[in-house]
């Protein structure tokens, strides 16, 4: 995913005056992009602010002297110390710019707190980041993914970006998809599952008999069939809590690992489940902006 990190309307989050932003307006490689803007500064001091990770692009640390820049991209110069860097076992950072921040969360980690867990999660760990570039930073929390659910999440950097997407959701997210690894296979290779959802005094969702609660539409598609398991990959038309883990229970292929909502088996020690794709328009830029994550190694091999 490449994107522009340079906008004209104002947003809340806090630059450090120390850094320069410049753009890009023609492919080329990040070192030869510098020694062009920086046409009076010798070659090793140019080196040394890739060396010493004091050069973002599209607001990523970046030290590779050959990385391909393209048109639309945003070069960023620390000249007074190193960028901050998102670093944590359970999440890469993905994408990141003043009204935006992308991450790939590892299952086991929590997106918010819970009244036992108030530290271990996504959302303090961005937090913590977002704050070392500037104490008055913050994040606001747009959807969630469940602990043992990998892949994509957003966060926003502003209250009026968090509630324009969340208020407009279902229009500005236009592609949303998840892979996971199911027991068994379906007779039909494609299909179209819906329901409305409720939940229970257990928090259990299940799907209504009488067509109450939350109308949820899940699309399936068999990427590999298997005796024992298959990878689907799994688009959502609407966004209900667990509603892909009802879903694919209800229909009798239950997803690995996931002994809430009926699986057997546990072959990976997780629930194999991970949002791997998103897409959605900004709603400053109006730029859509494409992100994708690689299946897990794990699911490949349960289905070879």
């Amino acid at each position: 995913m490449r994107g522009s990190s340079q906008h004209s309307k104002k947003s809340s989050y806090k630059r450090d005056n120390n850094i320069k932003y410049f753009p890009v307006e023609k492919t080329d490689t990040l070192l030869n992009f510098l020694f062009q803007i920086f046409p009076e500064k010798s070659k090793t001091t140019i080196k040394s602010y890739l060396s010493h990770k004091q050069v973002a692009v599209n607001k990523i640390v970046c030290s590779q002297f050959d990385y391909a820049l393209q048109q639309g991209d945003s070069v960023a110069i620390n000249f007074d110390r190193n960028f901050s860097e998102l670093k944590h076992p359970m999440l890469k950072l993905v994408y990141e710019d003043d009204y935006f921040i992308v991450v790939n969360k590892a299952n086991g980690l929590l997106t918010v707190a819970t009244d036992l867990i108030k530290d271990k999660t996504a959302f303090r760990i961005v937090s913590d980041y977002v704050k070392s570039q500037h104490p008055r930073n913050h994040i606001f929390v747009l959807h969630r993914l469940d602990k043992d659910t990998s892949g994509l999440l957003v966060f926003a950097k502003s209250t009026d970006i968090q509630s324009e997407m969340q208020r407009n959701w279902e229009r500005i997210v236009t592609d949303r998809k998840y892979v996971a690894v199911i027991e068994g296979c379906p007779e039909k290779m494609s299909g179209e599952l819906t329901s409305y959802l409720c939940e229970n005094k257990a928090f259990k969702v299940y799907s209504s008999s009488t067509n109450e609660g939350q109308f949820a539409r899940t699309r399936y598609r068999i990427i590999k069939a298997g005796r024992q398991y298959s990878l689907v990959e799994l688009e959502l038309e609407t966004g209900r809590k667990n509603q892909i883990r009802v879903h694919m229970s209800e229909f009798g292929h239950s997803i690995a690992g996931d002994k809430k909502y009926g699986a057997k088996s546990n072959p990976i020690k997780r629930i194999a489940l991970h949002a791997f794709k998103l897409t959605f328009i900004h709603p400053v830029t109006k730029q859509e902006l494409n992100f994708e994550t690689p299946i897990p190694r794990s699911f490949q091999i349960l289905v070879k």
